[in-house]
């Protein structure tokens, strides 16, 4: 299907798909390298405003960076840590201090977003290490597991989930629930999406995410299930929230960690929102159905956390 005479029923992510055309490099440029990329992600981040009154905290966690995010609504008794996407190798807690401030917002609590480590300077599993070490920061500083959330979108939706698996194995508490955003949960992009959807996709191609997992990776094996969370044992994890894109080829990344949930026994909600490109909910200034996202996940979060 050529994506360019496609007619949507939602007039609005038509106009985003132009917006991020814009920002895409033309066609046969060279690949920019990693530090280009991370400057153009976290350009984008800061882009985009505050909810009125949200407070902005740099934490360290044990040497690690962090950014704490408050709103003026926020419960501080119960919070979300939030891991950013980007690959493994981009993003930061700039590039995703919006949606997550907006996120926090609508489930009225805080956030923390650590600058976890990425490759290819910190290849698998730095990232996981980092999101755990996350997690025990929140731990000890005495908050109630089970009014907490972890959540991430794109890789950091799959880094949400290894560090659930990995804090299983760790002995440590799961959380109220886990909220994924379009999750890359399979390293070794395998599903029927990465073909049916490649042409509907303005973002992500099966190519670009070779080159991020051979980067993340390092000569790691794609099955290990704490970098491909798809092909893990769910069991005893907690409640998990999907969202997902009808236009993107990581769908099917997102059906087969629902699948694996379910198996489990896993209280798990997938939602596949039509016409929807990755992480949609980074564009809630342009974008209604974004906003509707947003508010729909802070409700569950709320919901899971007692607020």
């Amino acid at each position: 299907m050529d994506s360019g005479d496609q007619t949507w029923r939602d007039p609005e992510i038509g106009m985003v798909r132009d917006l991020n055309a814009a920002t895409l490099p033309p066609a046969g440029a060279p690949a920019p390298d990693w530090q280009t990329r991370r400057t153009g992600m976290d350009g984008f981040g800061e882009m985009a405003s505050l909810p009125e009154g949200c407070l902005k905290i740099e934490v360290d966690i044990e040497g690690m960076p962090a950014e704490g995010l408050a709103p003026v609504n926020a419960d501080d008794s119960r919070t979300i840590l939030y891991l950013h996407g980007g690959g493994y190798c981009i993003g930061s807690p700039r590039s995703h201090r919006p949606t997550v401030a907006r996120l926090a917002s609508e489930a009225g609590c805080t956030a923390l977003v650590p600058d976890y480590r990425m490759g290819p300077e910190a290849p698998f599993p730095a990232a996981v290490e980092d999101g755990v070490k996350a997690w025990r920061h929140l731990l000890d500083a005495g908050l109630d597991p089970a009014r907490m959330v972890i959540a991430g979108d794109s890789a950091g939706g799959g880094l949400t989930l290894a560090t659930a698996l990995a804090a299983r194995e760790a002995g440590l508490p799961q959380p109220g629930g886990l909220f994924c955003i379009s999750p890359w949960a399979n390293l070794a992009q395998q599903g029927r999406s990465y073909a049916a959807l490649a042409a509907l996709d303005p973002m992500i191609t099966v190519e670009g995410l070779d080159e991020f997992a051979a980067a993340y990776l390092a000569g790691a094996d794609a099955a290990n299930p704490l970098a491909s969370p798809a092909l893990a044992d769910f069991t005893g994890l907690a409640p998990i929230l999907i969202h997902v894109g009808g236009a993107e080829v990581l769908l099917s990344d997102s059906i087969a960690v629902a699948e694996q949930a379910g198996i489990a026994g896993v209280d798990v909600r997938l939602e596949i929102w039509p016409e929807m490109i990755h992480v949609w909910h980074a564009w809630s200034g342009q974008l209604t159905a974004a906003r509707r996202a947003i508010t729909s996940a802070g409700a569950w979060i709320r919901d899971k956390t007692g607020g």
